[in-house]
């Protein structure tokens, strides 16, 4: 199997590669770079990195004492089905800063599975949770 890096060194994440995929992802269509970069600055990332290329990322926006919220996890294409998805999840739950959280939360369309396999489960009181959702925030892509 190729060598794959998990790494937290922000100096190793190459952002034109971030906002190439976020651009287009179905959760942040349209999305300036310069809001990505601004995300990340403000957020614990981990990249994926193979090859002297980062191939993946995940992102933790956190008071680093009682909440996390998961955002941004991507691998490319061309790497998926080696597991990276579940090594960047075991990363972030490793991560010094994110020890004895009382809550993380994340949201997802369609990786409901790959989570589960990681401690996520539904809300235990949706009822509670609410939210403000602007959709179209970046404009059209």
């Amino acid at each position: 199997m190729p060598s794959y890096e998990i790494t937290t060194d922000r100096s190793r994440l190459d952002l034109d590669a971030m906002h190439a995929f976020l651009a287009q992802s179905y959760w942040s269509p349209g999305i300036p770079k310069a809001v990505v970069e601004r995300a990340i600055a403000n957020s614990v990332c981990f990249g994926v990195i193979h090859e002297g290329r980062q191939v993946g990322f995940a992102r933790v926006v956190t008071d680093k004492a009682t909440f996390a919220y998961l955002a941004d996890v991507y691998v490319l294409e061309a790497h998926r089905g080696r597991g990276l998805a579940g090594r960047i999840i075991q990363a972030v739950k490793r991560h010094p800063d994110l020890q004895g959280l009382r809550r993380m939360l994340l949201a997802t369309r369609d990786a409901h599975g790959l989570y589960v396999k990681h401690g996520f489960k539904p809300l235990a009181a949706p009822d509670r949770m609410m939210e403000i959702h602007n959709p179209d925030a970046y404009g059209s892509p």
